[in-house]
């Protein structure tokens, strides 16, 4: 089960990766632009725009990545809990270094809902994780009318 739940956060810490990466390769792009369109200089424009700034293609990548590691994941954990661990972990990561790289800021009564967030699913994961551990295999979904196996 371990190597299930590394790939969890593999893949949360990929797909914060690729928000920020984009982030800042979008954040480069503007700037080169100066408020022209993505696609004011024509397809050629935009692949030679794009191999400029790597790092959008790399954030790109981590995307690719990130589902890949999500869907190993996926195999065995209970998607009521990967998910919510990996879109909350993956924001309050985003909410970190977008305040202290890109200098956004959040209010006092944002950081309590990050707090709230964190906490829900530490407690979502923890329950789980003592659901998981006690040894009873999952129940598969029957089809209406079926008997199961003796």
């Amino acid at each position: 089960m371990a190597k299930y739940a590394i790939a969890l956060v593999v893949a949360l810490l990929l797909n914060a990766s690729a928000n920020l990466m984009i982030k800042f390769g979008m954040r480069a792009i503007d700037l080169e632009l100066q408020g022209a369109g993505i696609l004011s200089g024509g397809g050629l424009g935009l692949i030679k725009l794009l191999l400029r700034h790597w790092v959008l293609l790399l954030g790109l990548g981590c995307f690719a990545a990130n589902v890949v590691f999500y869907a190993f994941a996926l195999q065995k954990l209970p998607i009521s809990v990967a998910y919510p661990i990996m879109v909350t972990t993956g924001f309050a990561i985003i909410v970190i270094v977008a305040g202290s790289m890109l200098k956004e800021r959040l209010s006092v009564i944002q950081w309590v809902g990050v707090a709230a967030i964190l906490i829900g699913v530490t407690l979502v994961a923890k329950d789980a994780g003592r659901q998981m551990g006690s040894g009873k295999a999952p129940r598969e979904p029957q089809a209406e009318g079926m008997v199961p196996p003796g």
